[in-house]
């Protein structure tokens, strides 16, 4: 029998998967590492993760849990109770509100409980408000959800907070979430008290849900105070879906332990989801998030003292190059200069336009690699996170400064 022919071929990628722009931290990273792996001299600061091993104690309760037969088994796919109360009573130690342990839904790391927050109050064609530079992963979910982005940028000037009139001015009746951040990722800004209320109160006023991710919680610097959205406007609390997680503060990247925190009936859909999606997150892992969340939080602050040297001492470097302005970070741990005063100039023959651009030319050049403003929005910006140590941090920003000397 013959088959009708089509004058198209046919798709072999969904177009909605093959919509999703590739994470440029990893793909930054993965080329440092591969780089290295060569024999390069590359330092690389695009990777978002501490340089820490995890602490002793965390590591020492997955070891006695691989030994127990119960952690060899499927568990429930909205995390161990057992871990869902600890994290119920570490938000009150830490934001300093109650939850009660069926609020909190235990996810593999934070990035699946960003998609599952949107894939849960998003529907087609919703609009999701999102302040700009922002992680390279919430378009991409809010996409994914059927969502629209809406971005609203804050530049350097702004010390990249955007304000209530900015939100105000884009808001429209197809208006559903606002994605918060603060500690920021990419920028290292630190919403204050004050500007934290007066958003939550407008998001309350207009109806808006608050998808607020506080996973650089604990890095924080000089007079910064990280306020927890549902702390600041506890009214929110019906309306708010808290992200978090224990990479960033117990550097636990790799063992892939998130959570979400909201109402009930969006928490009971998200865990339906997750049922369906990658079932319960390892319980290895669970069992050491258990201890790192039950535990003190001395390990994160010997990591602070560490990542704020670090932080001085990279601001104080890409500060001095002339054409690029750094504003402070009060966070998190990441800097975000303003490079648009080097393009458009002429390095070593060539003359960059766009941040990536640059970023290919410091790669090139002199075995650098950071990340492109253009993965957390509009170009003219680079990140460097400074979650490595302090002679390659300024071995590699003291190439940069060299680099960019000769610009003309």
């Amino acid at each position: 029998m013959n088959l009708p022919s089509s004058s198209a071929p046919a798709r072999r990628v969904s177009a909605r998967i093959a919509a999703i722009a590739e994470s440029a931290t990893l793909a930054v990273d993965a080329k440092a590492k591969e780089l290295k792996a060569a024999g390069r001299p590359v330092i690389g600061f695009g990777a978002g993760e501490p340089d820490f091993p995890t602490p002793q104690y965390i590591v020492d309760a997955a070891v006695a849990a691989c030994a127990e037969p119960a952690m060899h088994h499927y568990t429930p796919a909205a995390g161990l109770p057992v871990l869902r109360q600890a994290i119920a009573d570490k938000t009150l130690r830490d934001s300093g509100y109650q939850v009660a342990a069926n609020q909190v839904l235990v996810t593999n790391g934070g990035k699946q409980a960003v998609y599952e927050a949107f894939a849960s109050i998003v529907d087609p064609g919703d609009e999701v408000l999102l302040p700009a530079p922002y992680w390279t992963t919430y378009p991409e979910c809010i996409r994914l959800a059927g969502g629209v982005p809406v971005e609203v940028f804050a530049g350097a000037d702004q010390d990249y907070l955007v304000t209530v009139e900015q939100l105000e001015a884009v808001r429209t009746e197809r208006t559903k979430a606002l994605l918060f951040c603060s500690p920021s990722n990419p920028t290292g800004a630190v919403y204050g008290p004050d500007q934290t209320e007066a958003i939550g109160r407008w998001a309350l006023e207009h109806g808006i849900w608050v998808v607020t991710d506080e996973i650089y919680e604990h890095l924080v610097y000089d007079d910064a105070v990280a306020t927890p959205m549902v702390r600041a406007v506890p009214e929110l609390a019906d309306t708010t879906i808290v992200l978090n997680g224990v990479a960033k503060t117990y550097a636990m990247t790799g063992w892939r332990v998130g959570w979400m925190i909201g109402p009930v009936d969006v928490i009971k859909a998200a865990a339906n989801l997750q049922s369906h999606l990658s079932s319960n997150v390892a319980n290895v892992s669970q069992r050491a998030a258990l201890a790192a969340v039950s535990g003190d939080l001395s390990a994160a602050a010997e990591m602070r003292t560490a990542f704020d040297r670090r932080r001085r001492t990279m601001v104080e470097m890409l500060s001095a190059i002339d054409g690029v302005v750094c504003p402070t970070p009060k966070g998190a741990f990441y800097a975000y200069p303003s490079v648009e005063g080097v393009l458009g100039r002429t390095i070593r023959g060539r003359t960059p336009t766009t941040s990536v651009e640059l970023a290919a030319l410091i790669l090139e050049e002199v075995e650098v690699a950071v990340v492109p403003g253009e993965a957390f929005g509009p170009s003219g910006y680079l990140r460097l996170s400074y979650a490595l140590g302090d002679d390659d941090l300024v071995e590699g920003v003291g190439r940069i400064q060299r680099l960019l000397a000769e610009a003309r």
